[in-house]
C-alpha cells in the first residue's frame, strides 16, 4: 500500500476507458447514421471546423441524432399532458380521435427544457384543422 500503487489503479482505469474510446471510434467506421455525413459536414463547415476524420463527424451526427430523439420524446409528452387536459366535454369528441397533434407550442416547450428559445411568426396555424380541405375539417 506504497504511493506506486495508488498511481497505478488510475492509470489503469485510463487505459480501460482509452480502449473504451478506440473501440467505440472504430464502431463508428461501421454505423451508418440517420443524418447523412454530407449534411453534418456542411454544418460543421459553415461553423468553421473542418476535420478528415469520419469518425469525429459520425460521432457529431450520432449526438445530433441523440438530441433530435429526446427533443421528439419531450414534445410528444407536451402533446399528451395538453391533450390530457382538455375539458370533460370534449373528452367524448376525443375518445373517436386519437390522433395526437404536435404544436409548435409542444415542440417550443420541449426546446425550451434544452435552452433553445423558438420564436415563430404570427403566421404559424396551430389548430387541427389548419392546412386540411373543407370537406375534411366537418370529420
Amino acid at each position: 500500500m506504497n504511493g506506486q500503487t495508488s498511481h497505478q489503479q488510475p492509470k489503469d482505469g485510463r487505459h480501460d476507458d482509452d480502449a473504451a474510446l478506440t473501440e467505440f471510434l472504430a464502431s463508428l467506421m461501421d454505423y451508418t447514421p440517420t443524418i447523412p455525413d454530407e449534411l453534418v459536414e456542411h454544418y460543421l463547415a459553415k461553423s468553421g471546423f473542418q476535420c478528415p476524420d469520419i469518425r469525429l463527424t459520425r460521432l457529431v451526427a450520432v449526438a445530433t441524432q441523440k438530441f433530435i430523439a429526446d427533443v421528439a420524446t419531450d414534445a410528444l409528452q407536451q402533446c399528451k399532458a395538453r391533450q390530457s387536459a382538455v375539458i370533460k366535454d370534449k373528452r367524448d369528441k376525443q375518445q373517436k380521435d386519437k390522433r395526437l397533434i404536435l404544436t409548435m407550442e409542444d415542440l417550443s416547450k420541449a426546446l425550451r427544457e434544452y435552452g433553445v428559445n423558438v420564436k415563430h411568426q404570427e403566421y404559424f396555424a396551430d389548430c387541427t384543422s389548419a392546412g386540411l380541405e373543407p370537406a375534411s375539417r366537418d370529420e
